[in-house]
């Protein structure tokens, strides 16, 4: 008898009907240096025993492989803060790497986070800091910390922080921190601009956001330093800002284009190129506003393609805002429209899907909440491309006859999306675990009956 494909181990794993005595044969496994497969170990919903079995497994792998679990309970994973392996406690600090758009995770409580930065290895403590996870109150409260770096990374939550605190870290013996405090105060004070404008390694961040005094700002026209970053600085005279409107620099015309006090006739006259590609990442001002309605008003109703692309990134926009944009003959703005905004209309995702393909356009026909699914089966199911092809399988309508056809589609992601679907023939699912590029979705197929699921442990020589 044919032997079921290796990847029909991990299928089962990830399979959401895997009883709880197979799951835990699966977490104790340790076999010739084989170890737990991740699908199993970052599973949704972990019961308690199962948690118990990861905690005293001997192999540091397989605990390293819960902490940075995006679907675990902070406060599961947070058992792992003792963990004898400086390496998994280093993975625990710094969290699950996340992918997919619009993904979040819940941070660590802020007592685990304290222990954590207070951890006697240095990667431990170097990976919290570095966790794009962290709870604002968590960050906020590490001004007063003894480790400067984790000072540095308080004074991201500037606004949030008492006025002593603040002037501690201006005035702070790091001089790391001290400059990262001074470009946040410099928003408020020319003094502190000035100071960081002598110093080469703050000086153009300094000329982007700081309060600027006309001498400064003049000298800086004159001598042709760090243009770009001048033309975007909120205080800069009216008068030094029609001069660079018309600056040879194509970087420092487009940067002016940008600002937020334009009229549209004024923006719109400015010869100004916008990249293709450009998302628009850089307009400050748009990215600090995206829940402001004010704010996201003036960028989506700008001709500028680049404050029309800013705003597409909001989840926030207001339905006509929103339908404004997917109006837009733009892909750029379709694109962030389909990865941001949770009412993108389905035209505009199902152009998106067209345009982009592969894992992206997987992961937006599984994920979104407005991508269609009835009548999918009839419009694409015979399509000339596989990519359609494959959204005939999301249609509730769709038949085990065609599910079973499109199990043997020319198209691979067509066949996996077939194969993974519960009204797959119970004869071709079986078929599917002995077939290379099907035996994943086969065996995370929540139709395959229990003793199946066993079956392919037991080939596998997972030990009961």
């Amino acid at each position: 008898m044919v032997a079921f494909h290796s990847s029909a181990l991990d299928g089962v794993a990830r399979n959401p009907a895997l009883p709880t005595p197979l799951l835990l044969r699966l977490l104790a496994m340790e076999v010739d240096g084989d170890r737990p497969p991740r699908e199993a170990l970052q599973r949704a919903g972990l019961p308690e025993s199962a948690f118990r079995v990861i905690l005293a497994h001997p192999d540091p792998g397989v605990r390293i492989d819960f902490a940075m679990s995006a679907r675990a309970e902070p406060a599961l994973r947070a058992r792992l803060a003792g963990d004898p392996s400086f390496r998994v406690r280093a993975a625990l600090a710094y969290g699950p790497e996340v992918y997919a758009p619009r993904t979040k995770v819940a941070p660590l409580p802020d007592t685990v986070c304290v222990r954590l930065l207070d951890d006697p290895a240095p990667s431990v403590r170097t990976a919290l800091l570095d966790s794009p996870h962290l709870a604002s109150s968590f960050v906020a409260s590490m001004a007063t910390h003894h480790n400067s770096a984790a000072r540095r990374e308080a004074v991201r939550e500037w606004e949030n922080l008492p006025p002593g605190e603040r002037s501690a870290l201006l005035a702070d013996s790091d001089p790391g921190v001290r400059r990262a405090a001074a470009l946040q105060e410099c928003r408020r004070d020319a003094h502190v601009t000035a100071e960081l404008l002598r110093d080469s390694k703050s000086a153009a961040q300094a000329l982007r956001r700081g309060l600027l005094v006309r001498a400064d700002a003049e000298r800086c026209v004159a001598e042709r330093t760090h243009l770009a970053a001048l033309a975007e600085n909120p205080s800069l005279a009216a008068d030094l800002v029609e001069r660079l409107a018309v600056d040879p620099d194509e970087t420092v015309r487009l940067a002016v284009s940008l600002r937020p006090e334009l009229d549209e006739t004024r923006r719109m006259a400015i010869d100004f190129t916008a990249g293709e590609l450009d998302r628009g990442d850089g307009v400050q001002w748009v990215r600090d506003g995206l829940t402001d309605p004010e704010v996201l008003r003036r960028a989506a109703t700008s001709a500028h393609p680049l404050l029309q692309r800013a705003a597409a990134r909001s989840p926030h926009l207001p339905p006509d805002l929103l339908h404004l944009l997917a109006r837009v003959e733009d892909p750029v703005v379709e694109n962030l429209l389909g990865i941001h905004h949770p009412d993108t209309p389905e035209e505009v995702l199902m152009r998106v899907f067209a345009r982009l393909g592969g894992t992206f356009s997987a992961w937006m026909a599984e994920s979104h909440p407005r991508f269609p699914r009835e009548g999918l089966a009839a419009r694409y199911a015979d399509h000339p491309d596989g990519n359609y092809r494959r959204l005939a399988v999301r249609d509730p309508a769709a038949t085990p006859a065609l599910i079973e056809r499109l199990s043997h589609d020319p198209e691979v992601w067509t066949r996996q999306a077939a194969a993974g679907d519960p009204r797959l023939p119970l004869h071709r699912l079986r078929e599917g675990l002995r077939i290379p590029e099907l035996a994943f979705s086969s065996g995370a197929n929540p139709a395959l009956p229990e003793d199946k699921m066993a079956s392919v442990l037991d080939r596998a020589g997972v030990p009961a």
